[in-house]
C-alpha cells in the first residue's frame, strides 16, 4: 500500500495565536505554502462525530475569512452530492451558500 502525507505547519506567537501557517503536500507539489486559515474535519467512527480543527492567522482580512467561509459551503454541498448522490440536498446547501453571501454582504 502507497502513503503519502499532508502536512500544515504552525508557527504560534506567546499567546497561542497563529501568526503563520504553511503546508506541504509533496503528491500535489506544494511546498511550505503559506495561508491565512485552514479548516480541516475528521470523522470519528467510534463516536460518530466530526472532530475539527480550525486556525486563521492574525493577518487573515475578514472579508476575506467570509469569501473562504462561503467557498466552503460551497464546497460541502458538491462534497455531500458526490456522496450520497441526493441532487435536491446538494442544491439546496448551495442556496444556503449564496444566502450566507448575501447576508454576509460578499455578493
Amino acid at each position: 500500500m502507497r502513503k503519502t502525507q499532508i502536512t500544515i505547519d504552525v508557527e504560534l506567537d506567546e499567546n497561542h495565536v497563529p501568526e503563520n501557517i504553511t503546508w506541504n503536500a509533496q503528491d500535489g507539489g506544494i511546498d511550505k505554502q503559506d495561508t491565512k486559515a485552514t479548516m480541516i474535519s475528521v470523522w470519528d467512527d467510534k463516536t460518530r462525530e466530526a472532530l475539527r480543527i480550525d486556525l486563521w492567522t492574525k493577518e487573515m482580512p475578514v472579508d476575506q475569512m467570509k469569501m473562504f467561509i462561503h467557498q466552503i459551503l460551497i464546497s460541502l454541498g458538491s462534497t455531500y452530492q458526490r456522496a450520497t448522490g441526493e441532487e435536491d440536498v446538494a442544491q439546496w446547501m448551495e442556496e444556503i451558500a449564496e444566502e450566507f453571501a448575501v447576508k454576509s454582504a460578499i455578493k
